[in-house]
């Protein structure tokens, strides 16, 4: 077994943080070493017993652990206000926002409730909500945004012509495009947080290659069984073999989110062979990722479909 990764975090005592998709896997080790730092921890999950499961083993290794489950359904337009107005409601300024939760290659097309593809719909469209209704306690705290992409933002294109794959739909094709989506977001919002003075750093970050619950048995997600690839990735990373582990992958985000040196629109990832494990790094920003005509768009056609419109 190889020794854990760790880098270095600053003290953040007194700093709220929220982090989706924190109920397992990358998001619960991200979770987990912002409350080793002191960071009191936001964990918004669809699955309220799973995350009370997860809040409980953050507890068990940084005992008194400041951690609060709450309710949120990403592919929902509803849940996402619903969340939005509670914090809203209470008024404290959010520090630190991970932007983490995602769904990966359903083998069937899928709608939400709202009318999206799934993919679409949990890995952009809720979080570019999430941040627009969120944004007035963002700006508050002067915040630090981690978007969470991937690998797969490295390769095929938003499908601008249809965006909702209703046409010719391919599992990985839509989820790239959904990724690459949420990389020119982010880019956007540092772009726009720069022209407004609001103070909010936006970095992007992927977590490399590591066995999750993306690739895993899904039946509600019509994939009642692990993937060959997930397979392979597990046994690999138990052996240490080029990929990372689930709280090596969570380093970039958490280096990003929190590194004195970490850059506004800019990308961090493993720095190992193919950025497929290791400690985090910068790294260079995907090519998909570097339009700011493409950026703009993606902002406006988001608030177009999310029908949630920046109030800064």
């Amino acid at each position: 077994m190889p020794k854990p990764l760790d880098i270095p975090v600053p003290d953040l005592t007194g700093k709220l943080a929220l982090v989706t998709g924190a109920s397992d896997g990358v998001g619960l080790e991200i979770a987990a070493r912002l409350a080793r730092a002191g960071a009191d921890i936001l964990m918004p999950v669809r699955n309220q017993q799973k995350g009370e499961v997860a809040a409980a083993l953050i507890r068990e290794r940084t005992p008194g652990a400041g951690i609060r489950v709450l309710a949120l359904d990403l592919a929902s337009l509803d849940s996402v206000a619903a969340l939005s107005e509670t914090l809203t409601a209470e008024g404290a300024p959010i520090d630190l926002l991970i932007l983490n939760a995602g769904v990966m290659n359903p083998p069937a097309r899928q709608v939400t409730e709202d009318g999206f593809e799934l993919q679409l719909a949990t890995n952009h469209l809720g979080h570019f909500a999430l941040v627009a209704r969120l944004m007035p306690l963002l700006i508050e705290a002067k915040a630090h945004v981690t978007s969470q992409v991937s690998v797969a933002a490295d390769q095929g294109a938003v499908n601008w012509s249809d965006l909702n794959w209703e046409r010719d739909y391919d599992p990985m094709k839509a989820y790239s495009s959904s990724k690459i989506a949420f990389g020119l977001f982010a880019k956007e919002l540092q772009r726009r947080s720069d022209a407004a003075g609001w103070g909010i750093r936006s970095t992007l970050s992927h977590p490399g290659i590591t066995p999750t619950n993306l690739l895993s048995a899904q039946p509600g997600m019509g994939r009642p069984r692990d993937t060959t690839a997930v397979k392979v990735i597990r046994a690999m990373s138990r052996r240490g073999i080029l990929v990372g582990t689930p709280s090596s992958a969570a380093l970039s985000a958490v280096y990003a989110a929190t590194s004195l040196e970490a850059r506004g629109g800019h990308l961090y990832g493993p720095q190992g062979f193919r950025h497929l494990g290791g400690l985090p790094a910068e790294q260079p920003l995907y090519s998909r990722l570097q339009s700011e005509t493409d950026g703009r768009r993606v902002w406006e056609l988001s608030e177009q479909l999310t029908g949630v419109h920046v109030a800064a």
